[in-house]
């Protein structure tokens, strides 16, 4: 086979706009659309001229390709490379794949680069005791030079545990400053590395576009070559990339369509959790979520987040109730705050944090119409403590209770968890995995949980907790609060 090479003089490359709501095309940047009209729709992208001689190569593809039997292909070789570091494991869907791409995402400042480069680390190890074939690990900064990745390799080496706190890094971790495509593509050749790091995708370029890094046509062409790199060397290749504003990974949205997996760093700044989210996974289950801590030897697992996001909680105080969410595969269990208070303003604040907004108005909104409470005039506060965000239903009845918990100035049952969809009548609606929920808040010492109402199950309920159940919202906070619980 010849040498992967992507330098091809009698290729010739140009650029067009194209408009991302109605397809039309044209040779320069427009404000607006001339066919539909819409604002900021022009995107770049690049017109490729391939050579008319017989067996060209399109894409990587070297024409030499044969239909084969699938019970003639073997799977042999196709195991994952193991990562020491279990919650990035997890995420991944058990290890690393050969021959993947993977794009991690994240705000700036979040600690993408720091967990990426303890990952590098651990992997470079990994394969010096284990001798896999293509030991070398090459990591590729355009945003730092080589002296400050240094200085965080040594930062986060020193103050480890079981290194004897010395700066020891493995031989085969090498370390390198470039932004030029064609020049990293070299290094790759001859360096021949099991593991790829490219940190970020915004910062490197192709020199045969007229466009800057960081653009549209460079994202997604740099993407698709690092792609093809993978695929046909059997490297993996670990892609950083910064968010914008919006919450999404800068650069078309086919970037995430390259890619085989999407991580996402999330977390408050102010925080010094992180969870790390699999929004996208050809390997293994989406929105799985590892959960880190920052510290000053970096990210440090935290195995079992649901004691973590407890820790701090004060029993059997007004406005506080336990949720169980779930995160993939893994079940959360998280303290869920509300705070009720007289408004001052013709219009009541309704302040979710964590929480969507639009579920916050329709729980406040079931809890004055179906419950009578007089919510109209309070200015209305939910926190889901520890920086995670719940996106799920199966929250809303520990939402209902830490509100009204906090509106009749009760406190809710502490051994207690809630977990139930509300509904506009008030009623209660089973949510999915709840053996799986309800084993969690057993294992954490949780004694009773209060549930939907169901007419049949498919299996019994987990030992050492009592489940609750309400058909309504009413008879959930009658069973909740502590002044008719007993």
């Amino acid at each position: 086979m010849p040498p992967f090479s992507y330098n091809n003089p009698m290729v010739k490359t140009q650029t067009r706009f194209v408009c991302q709501n109605c397809g039309r095309s044209v040779p320069r940047q427009l404000g607006r659309c001339p066919s539909c009209g819409e604002y900021g729709t022009m995107v770049e992208e690049i017109i490729q001229e391939e050579p008319a001689y017989a067996g060209a190569s399109v894409r990587g593809l070297t024409g030499r390709s044969q239909p084969r039997k699938l019970t003639d292909i073997s799977s042999q070789g196709e195991e994952r490379l193991a990562l020491p570091i279990n919650e990035f494991a997890r995420v991944l869907g058990g290890g690393v794949v050969p021959g993947s791409i993977v794009l991690v995402g994240g705000d700036p400042g979040i600690g993408k680069s720091t967990l990426v480069l303890q990952m590098t680390i651990e992997m470079a190890a990994e394969f010096s005791r284990t001798g896999y074939p293509s030991s070398a690990v090459l990591y590729v900064s355009g945003e730092e030079s080589e002296r400050q990745i240094k200085m965080r390799a040594v930062r986060l080496m020193d103050s480890g545990a079981g290194n004897g706190g010395k700066f020891n890094p493995p031989d085969n971790l090498l370390l390198v400053t470039e932004t030029n495509m064609d020049t990293i593509f070299e290094h790759v050749q001859q360096i021949k590395p099991g593991l790829l790091i490219i940190d970020s995708i915004q910062t490197v370029y192709l020199p045969e576009l007229s466009s800057s890094a960081g653009s549209v046509s460079q994202v997604r062409e740099c993407a698709s070559r690092l792609r093809e790199l993978a695929k046909s060397t059997g490297m993996a290749v670990f892609v950083i990339g910064h968010v914008t504003k919006e919450g999404v990974i800068a650069g078309p949205r086919v970037l995430e369509h390259i890619v085989d997996t999407v991580l996402y760093l999330e977390g408050d700044r102010f925080q010094t959790f992180r969870l790390l989210r699999s929004v996208k996974n050809r390997f293994g289950a989406t929105s799985e979520v590892g959960v880190f801590e920052m510290r000053e030897r970096g990210m440090v697992e935290v195995p079992n987040p649901s004691e973590v996001f407890l820790a701090e909680r004060m029993v059997n105080a007004p406005g506080s109730a336990i949720a169980v969410t779930m995160e993939g595969t893994r079940p959360l269990l998280v303290e869920l705050q509300g705070l009720t208070t007289s408004s001052s303003l013709g219009n009541p604040r309704r302040t979710p944090n964590g929480v969507d907004f639009n579920r916050l108005l329709l729980i406040t909104a079931v809890l004055t119409r179906r419950l009578g409470m007089h919510l109209g005039d309070q200015d209305i506060f939910v926190n889901v403590v520890g920086g995670l965000t719940i996106d799920e239903p199966a929250a809303d009845l520990a939402v209902a209770a830490a509100i009204a918990s906090s509106m009749r100035d009760l406190p809710v049952r502490a051994d207690a968890v809630l977990i139930g969809e509300i509904g506009l009548s008030g009623e209660l609606r089973w949510v999915g995995q709840m053996s799986a929920r309800l084993r969690e808040a057993a294992k954490l010492g949780f004694r009773a949980a209060i549930v939907p109402r169901v007419t049949r199950r498919s299996e019994p309920w987990p030992e050492g907790i009592e489940v609750l159940q309400a058909r309504s919202l009413r008879e959930a906070l009658k069973l909740a609060l502590l002044e008719t619980a007993g």
